[in-house]
């Protein structure tokens, strides 16, 4: 990949990649130190990456990348796990809040191929490319996240 490939990558996919990240997150500065890595690696391996497949190369390396971040963050943050999680609610919660609650019971993976497929409409064969997966495993992982999702959005206590 020469110098000016890379700056079209950049102009090219810099807000998807950002986009697809901070939605697994919720933090934009977190967000966007795993995108500038991400593009790091990518200028550092730019002479092994072909054009052609930088989309797939950039998304593989900023998936890792906030595997890493969520997992770093796990392990810092172990007490967060126990706190209560009964609290007084708002009646009427907004749909968008409901969503981000019921994301948020997923695992990074499910998440991951949630927003991938439903929020960045990516392929499945795309999907298993960036994420390491078998087009097979992620069809399955998809389809069971979907079913976790339907299970948390149906209950009326989250409704109301």
């Amino acid at each position: 990949m020469t110098e000016k490939e890379y700056n079209e990558c950049v102009s090219q996919y810099a807000d998807n990649v950002f986009r697809f990240i901070f939605k697994n997150l919720r933090h934009e500065e977190d967000a966007r130190d795993v995108v500038q890595t991400a593009f790091e690696k990518l200028w550092r391996n730019r002479e092994g990456v072909l054009y052609e497949k930088s989309k797939s190369y950039l998304f593989a390396v900023a998936y890792n990348q906030m595997i890493d971040h969520i997992r770093k963050g796990k392990r810092v943050s172990l007490k967060d796990e126990f706190k209560e999680e009964t609290s007084i609610q708002e009646p009427k919660q907004s749909l968008k809040r409901i969503l981000e609650e019921a994301l948020s019971r997923l695992n990074e993976t499910q998440r991951s191929l949630i927003m991938l497929k439903d929020y960045e409409g990516y392929s499945y064969e795309e999907i298993g490319k960036i994420t390491g997966l078998s087009e097979s495993q992620v069809k399955v992982y998809l389809h069971r996240a979907r079913l976790q999702l339907k299970e948390y959005l149906v209950k009326i206590e989250n409704l109301v």
